[in-house]
């Protein structure tokens, strides 16, 4: 897969857009993700100072960041936030769909990060799955299972649209067209 990041594209997204985040509630049930996040590119520089803007707040001061480089592009080895510098490491051996967070004085956090790519509806399943308390799915399940619901919906509208494309005919229950043939018989024989 190729990607290509756009240079004319403004550097710094934090002023213009915000993170699109969902965390985990505070509470003492421990689970695999602390939440989810949905980057608007695959441009780490210009991602991560809009992430932690947002979390700086509600987390502290987030100091390091890791990933697994098959999901980005260009890794800058640190992003200026706000006047200080974020370290970017990446792992090969981390979850290509994690990202990892840390701080000295408040922790580790583990967030889904969602392709930029993804459908409005699917993102928001994803957000809401990530941010279940105590959940023991981890990010490649939950890529996993949306990929499958993902493909349940395409088919179902793929079914849909060959029932009105014929007219209204019939379909196994495989979704495959069936002939008028395979209408059953009325009690006398009549079809």
């Amino acid at each position: 897969m190729t990607t290509t990041l756009d240079r004319t594209a403004p550097r710094d997204l934090a002023a213009v857009v915000p993170a699109r985040l969902s965390l985990t509630p505070k509470t003492t049930l421990a689970g695999q993700l602390d939440g989810a996040w949905w980057p608007h590119s695959r441009d780490l520089e210009a991602e991560l100072p809009a992430l932690a803007a947002a979390l700086d707040e509600a987390w502290g001061r987030i100091t390091r960041v890791t990933v697994n480089p098959a999901r980005w592009p260009v890794i800058p080895h640190t992003v200026a936030v706000d006047g200080r510098t974020l370290h970017v490491g990446w792992f090969t051996e981390q979850d290509p769909d994690k990202l990892i967070l840390l701080s000295y004085t408040v922790g580790r956090w583990d967030l889904l990060v969602i392709p930029p790519e993804t459908e409005p509806a699917a993102a928001a399943r994803l957000m809401a799955a990530a941010a279940i308390p105590g959940s023991v799915l981890a990010a490649d399940v939950l890529m996993a299972n949306e990929t499958v619901i993902g493909r349940g919906i395409r088919d179902a509208r793929r079914r849909e649209a060959t029932w009105e494309g014929e007219g209204g005919a019939c379909m196994s229950p495989f979704g495959e067209p069936m002939g008028r043939s395979a209408l059953p018989l009325s009690g006398n024989g009549w079809r």
